[in-house]
């Protein structure tokens, strides 16, 4: 069992004020695979503290420096990436190679993209009499989600550190074993003390006295709309800067003439990465009424060949969540392609989902309109190319989305239609340089790479002697 009993502070490991714990439970097995401490409202006062005192002197450190420490982080995260994959997978749920690849492989080429990023930066600029100056913003709160702990993680701190800010992190009760081994390599870096802080805890209590924090200028969060609403009104109250990664509902549209077997597993396997737990899952599959038949026949073949693959919901709540809009489905009239309640093998004792489909949906279904977050997709039906748009944009969110024509130009010309921060054309893949997040209720402001590590700056103009 992976068991931590001290939180990270101004570079030292000591003893939380909070005298409470939270065991972690691995979803495949139900067995408590860790437990860590659970802080309190000083622990959170001293983190922060810790981070204001060592803001002057690492914001005030050259990039060079700051990209020296993180290339060793890199390196020790490869060395350690095993270890880091089993974490995760004990911790939340996923498969070890997929935790290998994708949880801990995608992060590690997240820091080499912020280190280019800042390498390549130009702090200040003339504009006619004026010098305009990027400055770190000061100490970051980054509150971390159990979905993709490290993946997470790594997009809020790293660019912060790497800006000259100092953070305190709080990762997920659900899942913060690899975030404790993350941050005893961040040490092992050489980070200097104060620079990086560890207070775990609940979200009600270490989340809001972060959120609310008169010395913390700037929260980064991820998690749910709801979630992320709260976190913005605590922080109104200082006036404080906070990027949010919320929640998505996205579309993957298929516009007639594109390669349906091409178009439809790749979106079917989209949907289920993770077991369905990810922000960014293209969950409704929008079509062609005419081939409507067609689609659905693929789609049953990659969901069955996808069926026993897929790691656990991350918890027996998140479990029930799933089941419940499953339930939803059916009682609203969307008609089952493949899945449906219960577990693979028929039971309902452990985690697993059935890998399911759904047929039938209209726009004004729940389950067509809110996060499920597990593995299920909806497919959706249009008679025209207005209507697909419509159906596409027609949901709160905003997050993600893919686009499959006959040709790349067809395909752009519609991607540029959709209301969503990042759009896939034709399997376009996955670029840990370009901006992520969210239009409308999926968020505010965007993270990876440049423009990612920009959200970590202040602006100032300093006018000159014409």
């Amino acid at each position: 069992m992976a068991t931590f009993d001290t939180i990270f502070i101004d570079g030292e490991w000591v003893p939380p004020r909070g005298t409470d714990s939270v065991d972690v439970v691995d979803p495949a097995t139900g067995d408590i695979a860790g437990r860590v401490p659970s802080c309190n409202e000083q622990d959170v006062d001293s983190a922060v503290a810790a981070a204001r005192r060592a803001f002057p002197s690492w914001s005030t450190t050259t990039a060079a420096v700051r990209i020296e420490v993180l290339q060793r982080l890199i390196e020790l995260l490869r060395k350690n990436a095993e270890e880091l994959a089993h974490l995760v997978s004990i911790e939340m749920g996923a498969p070890h190679e997929f935790a290998l690849a994708e949880h801990v492989g995608t992060p590690i080429a997240m820091i080499e993209s912020f280190v280019n990023a800042l390498a390549a930066e130009q702090p200040e600029e003339r504009i006619g009499n004026s010098l305009i100056v990027r400055e770190p913003i000061g100490v970051v709160a980054a509150i971390t989600p159990w979905n993709y702990p490290l993946y997470q993680l790594v997009a809020k701190a790293i660019p912060a550190v790497a800006a000259g800010c100092t953070v305190v992190v709080k990762p997920s009760e659900l899942a913060p074993l690899s975030t404790f081994r993350f941050t005893e390599l961040v040490a092992e870096a050489g980070l200097p003390a104060g620079v990086f802080n560890l207070v775990p805890g609940r979200g009600v209590v270490v989340g809001e006295a972060l959120s609310t924090h008169v010395d913390v200028d700037m929260v980064s969060f991820t998690g749910s709309t709801g979630a992320g609403r709260r976190v913005a009104a605590s922080a109104a109250h200082t006036i404080k800067r906070v990027a949010l990664e919320l929640g998505g509902k996205s579309a993957s549209v298929i516009l007639p003439g594109a390669d349906l077997s091409e178009a439809v597993p790749y979106s079917v396997e989209y949907c289920m990465a993770n077991a369905g737990q990810s922000c960014s899952a293209w969950t409704r599959l929008i079509v062609p009424r005419a081939v409507a038949a067609e689609v659905e026949t693929i789609a049953a073949v990659a969901a069955t060949a996808i069926e026993g693959t897929l790691g656990p919901a991350a918890s027996r709540g998140q479990y029930h969540q799933v089941q419940d809009y499953i339930r939803v489905g059916v009682e609203e009239g969307a008609r089952l392609v493949t899945g449906g309640p219960g577990n693979p093998d028929g039971g309902d004792d452990g985690n697993y989902n059935r890998v399911t489909v759904f047929a039938d949906v209209t726009p004004d279904m729940r389950i067509a309109q809110e996060e499920i977050f597990g593995p299920v997709l909806v497919i959706q039906t249009y008679d025209t190319i207005d209507e697909a748009a419509d159906i596409a944009n027609g949901t709160p969110y905003g997050l993600h989305g893919a686009v499959w024509a006959k040709t790349d130009e067809e395909a752009l010309a519609f991607a540029r239609r959709l209301r969503t921060g990042q759009v896939d054309v034709n399997g376009g893949d996955f670029n840990v340089d370009a901006p992520f997040g969210g239009y409308k209720q999926s968020g505010v402001g965007r993270e990876l790479g440049r423009i990612g590590l920009e959200e970590f700056y202040e602006t100032k103009s300093i006018q000159l002697p014409s």
